[in-house]
C-alpha cells in the first residue's frame, strides 16, 4: 500500500484546474460500446478507476488510442463477446463499480451482458436492483448465478417500455437509457436521475444519432434507433474535486483560484459553501477563494442548527459531505451532517476525533460537528484511507494539522484524484508519496 506523509500547517497560494469528472467519464466510456464508429473524448481524468475501465474495454477488443493527456479515441468495431468468459474479465470487471455500466450498451447492441459483482468503495450497501429491473422492463431476461457471483442479462429484441424507477439512481438511469436507445419503440423513464453527468451522456448519445427527450428533467423519453454513429465529446470538470478544493482552501486559510469550473453546472454547491460561511468570488468560470481566517456556519431562520444533507440532483451530491464535514471542524458554529445514501461513509470521523475534532457520530448516517473556530488546531496522526472521498478528506485535515501526518492506503485517493500531491505541492503543500 502507498503512503502519504504530510507536513501540515502550510498555507497554499495559487491556481488549481479541476480534472475531468470521474462519474461522467465512467458513463461516457461505457457508451463507446454503442457504436462501431470512432468516439473521441477530451478531458478524460487519468485516474485509477478510469484507466481500469479503459483496460476493460480493451479486453473486449475496443481499439484505444491515447493521443494526449485527457484525449482518447475509441473504436468498438470488433467486439469479442467471448471475453465475458475469461478469468481476466472476472478480475477486471470486479475491480471497479463502474463496470456495471457496460451491460446497458452491450445489451442494446449485442443482446447480452455479463458482469461479476462489481467492486468500488466500501461505504455500505449499494443496490443494483434498479439496473436489472429496468432491463427486464425492456424485455431482457435477468439471471443471477449465486455460485459464480455473475449477473447476466439476455434480450435480442428489446422493446420500449414505461418504467417508474424506485430510486433516481444515476448509474441505473444511465445503464437503462443506454439499453433503451436502440430498443424498438418508445421508452419512458420516470424518476430518472438528472445530474449534469447524466445530461452529458444524453447529449453525447443524441450527437451520435440517438433520440432522447427531456434531458435535464426527471422524465426521459427515448425513441429507439437502429444504430448510432461516432462523435466527439468533452467531459465536464469534476464538481466533487471543485468542492474538495473549496474545503481545502477554507480549512487551511489558503488563497486559491479554481479555474475553468463550469460554474453553470455546479447547481447548489456554491450556495451550500456560503451557508457554511466560506467567502469566495465567482468571476466568469473561475472561483476565487481569499484567505478565510474565520468562517461562520449559518443557522436556520428559527435559530435551529444548520443541517447539511445529500439529495438527488438538484440536491447536494453525497460525495461532497465528507470534505464538507472536515471543513466544518474549524468553522465557528455547529452543523449536523446527514449522509442519507450510504450507511458506512461517516465512520472515518474516528480519525478526525483522534486529531482533536469535536464530532459526535449520532448513528451511521448522521454526525454533529462542533466547530472549533480555529481555537484548537487539529493534531497530526497516522490513519488509513477507507474510500475515495474519506481519503481526500483526511488529506485535507492533515494539511491543516500541526506536525506530520501519515495516510496509508492512498490507492483509494488515486482512484478519484489525478496527481493530487503534485498539483497541491505546486501551490505550497508538503506531501510526500512513498
Amino acid at each position: 500500500m502507498g503512503t502519504f506523509t504530510i507536513e501540515g500547517g502550510h498555507k497554499l497560494k495559487g491556481t488549481l484546474t479541476p480534472q475531468g469528472a470521474k462519474n461522467e467519464a465512467l458513463q461516457i466510456l461505457a457508451a463507446v460500446l454503442l457504436t462501431a464508429d470512432e468516439v473521441e473524448l477530451y478531458n478524460v481524468p487519468e485516474i485509477r478507476d478510469i484507466l481500469r475501465m479503459i483496460e476493460l474495454l480493451q479486453g473486449f477488443g475496443v481499439k484505444v488510442e491515447h493521443k494526449a493527456k485527457g484525449n482518447w479515441v475509441f473504436k468498438a468495431d470488433e467486439i469479442d463477446l467471448d471475453y465475458f468468459h475469461t478469468e481476466e474479465f472476472r478480475t477486471k470487471g470486479a475491480a471497479i463499480r463502474g463496470s456495471i455500466m457496460i451491460i446497458g450498451p452491450l445489451l442494446a447492441r449485442f443482446g447480452i451482458g455479463y458482469i461479476p459483482s462489481p467492486g468500488g468503495d466500501k461505504i455500505g450497501r449499494r443496490r443494483l436492483d434498479t439496473h436489472f429491473i429496468g432491463f427486464e422492463s425492456l424485455g431482457a431476461e435477468f439471471i443471477y448465478n449465486k455460485d459464480t457471483g455473475f449477473y447476466k442479462v439476455e434480450g435480442k429484441n428489446l422493446r420500449g417500455s414505461y418504467m417508474l424507477l424506485e430510486e433516481a439512481s444515476v448509474t441505473g438511469t444511465a445503464n437503462i437509457l443506454m439499453a433503451a436507445v436502440m430498443a424498438k419503440g418508445t421508452t419512458t423513464i420516470y424518476n430518472a436521475a438528472c445530474e449534469p453527468y447524466l445530461q452529458q451522456l444524453c447529449k453525447m448519445i443524441n450527437s451520435m444519432g440517438g433520440k432522447i427527450a427531456g434531458v435535464g428533467s426527471n422524465l426521459l423519453v427515448i425513441e429507439g434507433v437502429n444504430e448510432l454513429a461516432g462523435c466527439t465529446h468533452t467531459i465536464l470538470p469534476d464538481m466533487i474535486e471543485i468542492g474538495s478544493f473549496i474545503s481545502l482552501a477554507a480549512l487551511t486559510q489558503s488563497e486559491i483560484t479554481i479555474e475553468k469550473c463550469r460554474v453553470d453546472q455546479l447547481g447548489i454547491i456554491p450556495k451550500v459553501f456560503k451557508k457554511l460561511g466560506v467567502q469566495f468570488i465567482i468571476k466568469d468560470d473561475d472561483i476565487i477563494i481569499p484567505e478565510n481566517k474565520h468562517y461562520e456556519i449559518d443557522s436556520f431562520i428559527d435559530g435551529s442548527m444548520m443541517t447539511i444533507s445529500d439529495a438527488t440532483w438538484p440536491g447536494l451530491s453525497p460525495d461532497l459531505l465528507s470534505v464538507i464535514l472536515v471543513m466544518c471542524t474549524q468553522a465557528k458554529g455547529n452543523v449536523l451532517i446527514h449522509q442519507k445514501m450510504f450507511e458506512s461513509r461517516l465512520f472515518f470521523v474516528d480519525n478526525l476525533i483522534d486529531m482533536g475534532a469535536q464530532i459526535i457520530l449520532c448513528d451511521p448516517h448522521r454526525a454533529t460537528v462542533m466547530g472549533l473556530d480555529r481555537r484548537i488546531p487539529l493534531k497530526a496522526t497516522t490513519m488509513s484511507s477507507p474510500d475515495i472521498r474519506a481519503g481526500v478528506s483526511l488529506l485535507i485535515a492533515a494539511m491543516s494539522a500541526e506536525g506530520k501526518s501519515t495516510i496509508h492506503n492512498i490507492e483509494q485517493i488515486d482512484r478519484g484524484y489525478q496527481d493530487i500531491e503534485t498539483r497541491l505541492n505546486a501551490i505550497g503543500a508538503r506531501i510526500t508519496r512513498s
